[in-house]
């Protein structure tokens, strides 16, 4: 302990830059975690947090038996899965690539044409893929016209077509931007390694497997932990702008069920139920993470903690 006071003592200026932070994740982290008692109340604004009737686990026993748990979940889990399995490997592929690339001024302008469009926000990207699709007045629906002879269907209107539309429009707009951490870790391989294996005869495509690759794994999976750990968070905002009546059956997940159930979307404002269900969607989260993460250690020794 006296130690650690010395320390402290010692470098304040550096534990004085890391105060801000710890009041931010206080403040807006850890004190909201009250209001998880919610889940186990029968909320009611007139009578506040700490005067609301305690109903135990009747809120998670209704979602549970709820009509729509297995589709949310099923949605959820599906669509997250498939971000992973599709999304993942882009940005490694990528920095691969440009990490090869001789040119560094083509390198350049290929990374900043690849980066642009994560700064598109949700809503216009929606829009964009409105416009382009449209069965109508969109370039697809005018292609198939010009071709066929006839209007298509509106592809939006499908439910089996709204995970790939929802993950490859999201590749499309972030994989040059998460890219930028797996080139900053090529940046930091050891340049003798390239040379000796060029001079042992090592082609570029073997330097990358037996370099490059290798140089980046503890990366690759802590990132890869980290996005299994949020498997049940799908972005909200986009999710809830691509859907409709007719592809509901495909694109009701947790976070949209709890914004319609709590905000009077569907008429109601059950607080409870929703806090409910945003509480079992935070511990299947943890519950990922942490297998996840005891896993990594097992097989490869790479883990967060």
């Amino acid at each position: 302990m006296r130690k650690t006071l010395r320390e402290i003592r010692r470098d304040w200026q550096l534990y004085a830059f890391l105060l801000l932070p710890v009041v931010y994740i206080t403040v807006f982290c850890y004190v909201p975690m009250l209001g998880l008692q919610i889940s186990f109340r029968n909320f009611s604004a007139r009578k506040g947090m700490w005067g609301s009737e305690w109903v135990g686990l009747m809120q998670f026993s209704s979602f549970f038996n709820n009509y729509y748990f297995w589709r949310v979940l099923r949605n959820t889990l599906l669509l997250s899965a498939f971000s992973i399995v599709c999304a993942f490997p882009f940005p490694i592929l990528m920095a691969l690539v440009m990490n090869s690339l001789r040119s560094r001024s083509f390198r350049n302008v290929c990374q900043t044409i690849t980066t642009l469009p994560h700064f598109i926000s949700v809503v216009v990207l929606v829009g964009m893929l409105f416009q382009f699709f449209n069965a109508r007045n969109g370039i697809y629906g005018n292609l198939i016209m010009k071709l066929t002879g006839s209007y298509p269907s509106d592809p939006f209107a499908l439910p089996e077509n709204f995970r790939p539309f929802f993950v490859f429009s999201g590749i499309w707009q972030n994989f040059g931007w998460n890219s930028i951490i797996y080139l900053a870790s090529l940046a930091g391989v050891d340049l003798a390694l390239h040379e000796a294996a060029t001079i042992d005869g090592a082609s570029r495509f073997q330097r990358v497997i037996h370099i490059d690759i290798p140089s980046i794994l503890p990366t690759i999976v802590i990132l890869l932990i980290m996005r299994t750990g949020q498997v049940m968070n799908i972005g909200f905002e986009k999710v809830y702008l691509m859907q409709n009546d007719l592809n509901l059956s495909s694109s009701e997940i947790i976070s949209t069920y709890v914004y319609k159930m709590g905000l009077a979307a569907s008429g109601k404002t059950d607080f409870s139920f929703s806090t409910a269900v945003g509480f079992f969607n935070s511990v299947v989260n943890m519950i990922l993470i942490t297998c996840v993460n005891k896993i990594s250690d097992k097989l490869s020794g790479n883990s967060m903690w």
